[in-house]
């Protein structure tokens, strides 16, 4: 058991189990509710503002709250079947898994310069919702295959919603501080990327209504799931990438044609 529990967490350290699988949580997708009962008295933030704010401000402090809200927002009742609670072994280890991630991803080197992490708090200072924008390296199938294309843009991951707070509209909210974000903060690039579950179709359903268009499949793909008996496993699952333009349309031939 132990052997098996030492496997899982370096699969976790060492590929991007999480980021592919934590484009968004069980779907917090908006609709009558998000305008019949909006969450209000909240703010979205990014680290580099709260740093700005407050000189004495910890980012690691700061990540490591969040990433106990992450956990419970994201991992427990994981879409594809993942148990409804987490033992103390499997909350353990996630966030153990979960904190290298974040302090690997959003330091305070990193921030502005690649990445970015945002976060919705209310007037208590709880974390409602998160998600994180980092540029990395992105494939892009070609049209006349096999040409595949490779170039560092945007990728918007980790973005989780409380599960009191879902279908409120704050996942949308989220999303368009991260477009913002990069239209503001980094003008050579020209859209935004995410990677999401092909079976969390309540995620999917959302991003299509906020102009994200599908580019390519991964059927091969593998995710890590908290199991009902208290363990990890990697399980099979598809991943699909997801492209929004954010700088006139969204012609997916249109970077064929850049200058």
């Amino acid at each position: 058991m132990l052997s098996k529990r030492l496997s899982i967490l370096s699969v976790l350290l060492s590929i991007r189990a999480i980021h592919f699988a934590s484009a968004l949580a069980p779907p917090p997708t908006f609709g009558l509710a998000s305008l019949l009962f909006p969450v209000r008295n909240v703010e979205v933030l990014t680290f580099s503002e709260l740093l700005s704010e407050d000189p004495s401000f910890n980012p690691k402090a700061e990540i490591a709250k969040a990433t106990d809200f992450f956990v419970d927002a994201f991992w427990t009742a994981k879409v594809g079947g993942g148990a409804d609670q987490l033992t103390a072994s499997q909350e353990r280890d996630l966030r153990k898994s979960q904190l290298a991630e974040f302090n690997k991803r959003y330091s305070k080197g990193k921030l502005v310069k690649t990445s970015q992490f945002f976060i919705v708090r209310n007037d208590e200072d709880e974390i409602l919702a998160c998600a994180g924008i980092e540029l990395d390296i992105i494939r892009e199938d070609g049209f006349m295959s096999p040409l595949i294309l490779e170039r560092s843009a945007p990728l918007m991951s980790n973005l989780a919603v409380s599960r009191e707070f879902r279908r409120r509209g704050l996942a949308e909210q989220l999303v368009k501080a991260v477009e913002e974000y990069i239209i503001e903060t980094w003008p050579e690039q020209e859209a935004c990327y995410l990677l999401v579950e092909g079976r969390n179709q309540g995620a999917v359903r959302l991003y299509k209504k906020l102009g994200y268009m599908i580019i390519w499949g991964d059927d091969q793909a593998e995710t890590l799931l908290p199991m009902e008996d208290g363990g990890l496993s990697m399980v099979p699952t598809s991943i699909l990438c997801m492209r929004k333009s954010l700088r006139g349309g969204n012609n997916p031939f249109a970077r064929f044609f850049r200058r």
